[in-house]
């Protein structure tokens, strides 16, 4: 058990690092080639942050252990919205302005209920998987289109545009993409290897590892990056960091997982897992709405969403529980 909670924690200490190196390479190499912060804020910084839960899933599938990739997905998506954006606005109040943001609201909402009905005969097909995919480049090139025909002005874009890295040399920012590259695949491996131990010890399914422990885990990266954001007063880039991401676990993260191998689903995740994503995105979807005024996430909706994301992850281990007391019965 000892080893098995080592390899967990090393492989998040590694996976947060190598994902950090990861998108500071990408980024400033795409900058370097004269690409505008707009688009490398929107795909590789959004999107970059979401490399954790795409390689553990993509292990954790080759390695049999699909419910664990489901649970990373789909845990990632409301700690994302819970955690994250609880904390970071308990720390500084958001206010959304751009008009990037509003757009992709809708299209997150959109995309978590076709994941849903893909979901309802118990499994994600290669096909299905191949679908995912094939929306994630959809998205990516409806985001760069946008980026396009908005103005410089855009205050999501200025966040960005102080975010990337500047003096970055193209061969270290090069160098740097490619450590983030190597070391993604290792620490995922790492992570995956001691969840998996730490679910038979606990006597727990993967999934519920992957809704929790793995989820929270992976989403370190937009943690950090929300929090800094928040602190540099950098609204919408906390708030499109977050969203981007969540778009990417589904369409990504999960299409990836059923391409490389048909993923099956707990009756319980669409019971239970699915239906607190979508009431969490939707509580989120009216905080930040501009019904009366600017979008605002306010202390106490941090505080709301905080005790919304709590009180998920003990329905999960009660709902745990109860399973393994009812089998010997």
């Amino acid at each position: 058990m000892l080893i098995a909670i080592i390899q967990l924690v090393s492989g998040f200490l590694l996976l947060v690092w190598g994902a950090d190196r990861l998108v500071a390479g990408a980024s400033a190499t795409a900058r370097n080639l004269g690409v505008s912060p707009l688009i490398i804020g929107l795909t590789i910084i959004g999107f970059g942050t979401s490399a954790p839960e795409l390689v553990v899933s993509a292990v954790a599938t080759l390695k049999g252990n699909s419910g664990l990739a489901v649970g990373n997905a789909i845990g990632s998506n409301i700690a994302n919205m819970g955690l994250v954006l609880g904390m970071t606005a308990l720390i500084y109040p958001l206010r959304l302005e751009s008009h990037v943001l509003k757009r992709e609201y809708p299209m997150l909402l959109l995309i978590m209920l076709v994941c849903f009905l893909m979901a309802l005969n118990g499994v994600y097909s290669r096909l299905e998987g191949v679908a995912l995919i094939a929306g994630l480049v959809m998205v990516v090139i409806w985001m760069i289109r946008i980026s396009l025909h908005r103005p410089q002005s855009d205050p999501l874009a200025q966040e960005f545009d102080a975010e990337i890295p500047k003096d970055m040399p193209t061969k270290i920012a090069v160098f740097w993409l490619l450590v983030g590259l190597v070391v993604l695949p290792i620490s995922s491996t790492f992570l995956v290897d001691g969840a998996i131990t730490i679910a038979r010890y606990l006597n727990v399914t993967d999934t519920v590892i992957g809704l929790t422990v793995v989820a929270v885990g992976t989403s370190l990266p937009e943690l950090a990056t929300a929090i800094t954001a928040a602190l540099h007063k950098e609204d919408d880039l906390a708030i499109g960091n977050i969203i981007g991401s969540n778009i990417f676990n589904l369409l990504g993260v999960l299409g990836i997982a059923a391409t490389l191998q048909p993923v099956e689903l707990l009756p319980i995740i669409l019971a239970r897992d699915f239906p607190a994503m979508f009431l969490m995105t939707g509580a989120l979807y009216l905080m930040a709405s501009d019904f009366r005024g600017p979008g605002r996430i306010s202390r106490r909706s941090g505080t709301v969403l905080l005790l919304m994301f709590i009180g998920y992850i003990i329905l999960v281990w009660m709902s745990s529980t109860r399973v393994q007391v009812a089998i010997p019965g």
